[in-house]
């Protein structure tokens, strides 16, 4: 900047915000790894970055909507090997007919192909398939519960996009409020800062495995009312991230009456509904039931088995949207107009959306390699996750409480130097080991708590090398 150049008064809402995930310490593993130290980033829950395979069904597809001219050709060089009676190829090496025709389908569908904008809620053949994916995912039937409508329904540029459309629309005064689980997804606290919103914190109790009932909800509900906070919404994360506690259904009743008696939104972030190694996942949608309470819904392509992060796909689902108060307008309405700027989701992300709510159909080649893969990776993921929670055991003053879900785990260090912080012990942890993790402050927690989220998604060779240097730095550590 030139002497003479004046600095720049920027939002002060947007200085402030704080996203841990990409904060300090990964931006410290990405000089380190510069310098040349092998860093293992488990900081983020990006399991294609740390050598998860793609689903063959998912990138097949979007390789051939992409390139259309693929599919005839395949056919052709199909038909070729099958005359030669010298070839010694079979019809695995071949991409399979069914595939070849799904993407057919998608194709003619969108009617526009992938480079063109779609409607700004996405292709209605993909939001039709989301709604019809929730409806059997929550076992609906006529004269029970109510259906998915696929124009209540928004195609997303990942979960987050859905998280900053509805916390801007909620967001209308400086007094205005979401309630938030702490620890949270520092997504909700960023996204409220960002429009100048008031964060209401409440705590799940984390040694009864991170629950909570309608008496820390309201402790924190009458908390910011004295405070003169207007609460608007509740955000609840399920399974949970970072902790991967996952909600029983009488939590989420006791969740849904709350908001009925106080008349706000709920924010379910359930991206992680796939990642659950134990018991059944219950969708808010499913248990709300004909409740006439509001009820925003968000689900991703880049978690679950899918792991496609990159490539950015999503959806936002609404029930019982409020009017607006002086329009003829409801919270759809307002959504819509959000999405129209934004012009539209991405198409490959889109595609994605489509394939992971319709997976192959069954009683063939590509639905039989789609299951061993998928049954593979969440295989994996739950033996990796024991393994990380196994060495805990062996780690002075570590508790690590609560199932295990999503793609994380949140120990408390229940013994730390006196002076330093769960920050201070990170950032040492990756100097010495190359193991990148985030500091449970970046999450939040309770007062006089100590913890930090590990994304159990490294190979489990990497696993074995690096667990017993870890346990070793921290045994050592804590000693002062």
């Amino acid at each position: 900047m030139s002497a003479d150049q004046k600095p720049l008064v920027v939002n002060s809402n947007i200085l402030q915000m704080e996203y841990a995930v990409r904060g300090p310490i990964p931006k410290r593993a990405a000089v380190l790894e510069k310098q040349g130290k092998k860093i293992i980033p488990c900081h983020i829950g990006n399991p294609q970055a740390l050598g998860q395979v793609p689903m063959t069904y998912l990138r097949q597809v979007l390789s051939l909507v992409e390139d259309p001219a693929k599919i005839e050709r395949e056919r052709q060089l199909k038909s070729l090997f099958e005359e030669n009676p010298y070839s010694d190829l079979g019809d695995e090496d071949f991409i399979s007919e069914d595939i070849l025709q799904i993407s057919e389908e998608i194709l003619a569908a969108s009617g526009t192909g992938m480079g063109a904008y779609t409607a700004s809620k996405g292709h209605l053949f993909i939001r039709e398939a989301v709604a019809e994916f929730i409806d059997q995912r929550d076992g609906y039937r006529p004269g029970k519960g109510i259906p998915a409508d696929s124009e209540s329904i928004f195609l997303t540029t990942g979960a987050s996009q859905g998280v900053y459309f509805v916390v801007d629309l909620l967001i209308a005064e400086k007094n205005d409020g979401i309630m938030i689980p702490i620890p949270q997804y520092p997504l909700y606290s960023a996204a409220i800062k960002k429009v100048g919103g008031v964060q209401v914190n409440y705590y799940p109790d984390e040694e009864r495995g991170w629950v909570f009932d309608r008496s820390i909800l309201a402790d924190a509900y009458k908390k910011a009312q004295k405070e003169g906070i207007n609460v608007k919404a509740i955000v609840v994360i399920n399974p949970g991230n970072p902790t991967g506690a996952v909600l029983d259904e009488a939590s989420m009743l006791e969740v849904i009456e709350f908001a009925r008696d106080h008349q706000l939104m709920i924010i379910a972030d359930e991206v992680y509904q796939e990642n659950i190694y134990h018991g059944k996942f219950h969708s808010f949608a499913k248990v709300l039931g004909k409740e006439q309470v509001s009820l925003v819904s968000l689900h991703s392509i880049s978690k679950g088995f899918l792991g496609e992060c990159g490539h950015r796909g999503g959806y936002l689902e609404i029930r019982n949207p409020p009017k607006i108060e002086g329009t003829s307008l409801d919270f759809v309405d307002l959504l819509n107009k959000q999405a129209s700027v934004s012009l539209c989701s991405s198409t490959p992300g889109q595609v994605l959306t489509y394939l992971m709510v319709k997976p192959p159909s069954e009683n063939n080649r590509t639905y039989q390699t789609y299951i061993r893969e998928k049954e593979t990776i969440l295989k994996d993921l739950h033996e990796k996750a024991l393994m990380v929670r196994e060495a805990f055991k062996e780690m002075e003053g570590v508790e690590c409480f609560g199932e295990t879900g999503a793609l994380y785990l949140f120990p408390r260090l229940g013994v730390l130097p006196g002076g330093t912080t769960d920050f201070d012990y990170c950032m040492a942890l990756l100097e010495e080991t190359g193991l990148c993790t985030v500091n449970g402050s970046g999450f939040g927690q309770k007062p006089g708590t100590q913890h930090l989220r590990i994304a159990f998604l490294p190979p489990k060779d990497l696993l074995k090398q690096v667990l017993p240097k870890w346990i070793q730095f921290h045994n050592r550590y804590v000693k002062g």
